[in-house]
């Protein structure tokens, strides 16, 4: 029977009870014991030879800590040495530990932004990168087999088993304070609303932002299984309470992360949530012209071009990935990167971890509201003068799996139109994408997290936007 275990964009991921269950995260994790002792045994792996330590961290879901252990306790039986995080832990925070403490690996119970019945298990190679589709087909392999041979585990009582712990907090606040220019943040006195959605960046944002003299106002910052009953992600319906606090006049900036804090989410000074896009850009024109850092810039697929325009203003090289951050990494990785990120929230900058990081992100934005003593929406205009206006959208439709591949079929088959605009250029690197004149474009994919179908929109005014979203809903309801 083939194994229900696959590795999407970010990790596997499952209902909790019904997919992701004891038996499967102890199977996922001898997959990925298997894999890594052949890595050890290799004398081509940059691991080879490493002392066999592996980071293990979770965020605030339900048994996060003792899915945890089960694994721990399946990799301490291979030879293998697990160290446990003594709290829940942001996704960034896992994969600097992995890096600083020259492990050969990192598993995190995380299912990030998803619902809260969903939990999951992301593996990280030896540099804090999110495992490539590479090693995850060898992990797969490696658990169909051992699905075939009815391989099973008999565990000590969950939650009973005894793992070593550590505190990863104090390295990553120091390489924080590598990237970050504090002493500027504290020089503008801020007021600034934190939303922490009952999630892993609880002691993290809030209490570096506190040490600079921050006037904070932290929303949700205890913790709760179920994030409120909302999904934990900091979108425009996410950061609400906040964008509300900012409007009033008590707080200047709004920052927030998601659930395991390697999402991020702004809110402007007149209370407007800004998009992923936005962020990605701002970020790229800060440390460029405020920092002077040099090298390229990374996006994805269905990330806005106005990141293109910011990278040609500026005199910066910029390349296209397909879609999931560990596309991102590996080129952070294989070059000087000044910032890579996407569309969905994911952002990490040169010197850094290649994995999101919500946390630098938001105090990225901190910094640079300080250092040029504007709102963002401020910045964005004056860099609009000069690039031009970009105007994005996203639409998620839940299609039935029976409708879905004649969707898709119809897309990769390429579209003269979509509606009445002209078709430029068909790219395929992800999904299907669309170049449309005067530089509009759309895009459409599933997702790799969900039963669902993305259309990623682009224009250049409110009104095309909204033309360019008509003709894609009727499209995809064809």
């Amino acid at each position: 029977m083939p194994s229900a275990i696959k590795f999407g964009t970010s990790g596997w991921r499952g209902l909790i009870a019904r997919d992701f269950t004891f038996d499967n995260v102890r199977l996922a994790t001898q997959g990925i014991a298997q894999y890594l002792k052949a890595e050890l045994a290799n004398p081509q792996s940059p691991i080879h030879g490493r002392k066999p330590v592996i980071i293990i961290g979770y965020d605030t879901r339900f048994l996060g800590r003792e899915f945890s252990l089960a694994a721990a306790e399946v990799l301490a039986s291979n030879g293998l040495i697990p160290l446990l995080c003594n709290r829940d832990t942001p996704t960034p925070v896992i994969a600097h530990t992995i890096r600083a403490r020259k492990a050969i690996g990192g598993i995190n119970m995380t299912a990030s932004h998803n619902p809260a019945e969903y939990q999951g298990l992301k593996f990280s190679t030896y540099n804090g990168a999110p495992a490539t589709p590479e090693v995850t087909r060898q992990v797969e392999a490696h658990i169909e087999q051992l699905t075939g041979q009815k391989w099973n585990f008999k565990g000590a009582v969950v939650g009973t088993y005894e793992c070593k712990t550590i505190d990863p907090q104090p390295d990553y606040f120091k390489q924080l304070r590598k990237l970050v220019d504090f002493a500027t943040i504290k020089k503008a006195k801020l007021k600034i609303a934190v939303e922490l959605m009952y999630g892993t960046g609880r002691g993290y944002l809030d209490t570096l932002l506190a040490e600079t003299g921050a006037k904070i106002t932290v929303f949700h910052n205890e913790l709760n299984p179920l994030f409120g009953g909302h999904h934990p992600e900091p979108n425009a319906e996410g950061m609400h309470e906040v964008s509300l606090l900012v409007r009033s006049g008590k707080a200047q900036l709004g920052l927030g992360l998601d659930g395991d804090a390697d999402r991020f989410g702004i809110v402007d000074k007149d209370g407007t949530w800004l998009t992923p896009n936005q962020i990605l850009a701002l970020a790229l024109y800060h440390l460029k012209k405020n920092r002077h850092w040099t090298g390229a810039v990374v996006r994805t697929v269905p990330t806005s071009h106005q990141v293109d325009a910011v990278a040609t203003m500026l005199g910066v090289k910029l390349h296209e990935t397909p879609v999931g951050f560990k596309y991102i990494g590996a080129l952070m990785e294989s070059e000087p990167v000044i910032v890579g990120g996407e569309e969905s929230g994911g952002l990490s900058v040169k010197g850094h971890v290649p994995e999101k990081d919500g946390i630098l992100a938001c105090l990225l934005m901190a910094e640079l509201v300080a250092t040029e003593k504007k709102s963002l929406g401020a910045i964005l205009k004056q860099i609009e003068k000069t690039t031009g206006e970009f105007h994005t959208d996203r639409i998620n439709v839940a299609i039935p799996a029976e409708k879905k591949e004649a969707l898709l079929k119809k897309l990769g088959s390429g579209l003269e139109t979509i509606g009445p605009f002209k078709v430029e250029k068909f790219i395929t690197t992800d999904g299907f994408k669309f170049l449309l004149p005067k530089g509009e474009w759309v895009a459409f994919r599933a997702s790799g997290t969900e039963p669902l179908i993305r259309c990623y929109i682009e224009a250049k005014s409110k009104p095309q936007l909204k033309k360019l979203r008509s003709a894609c809903q009727k499209l995809l309801a064809s």
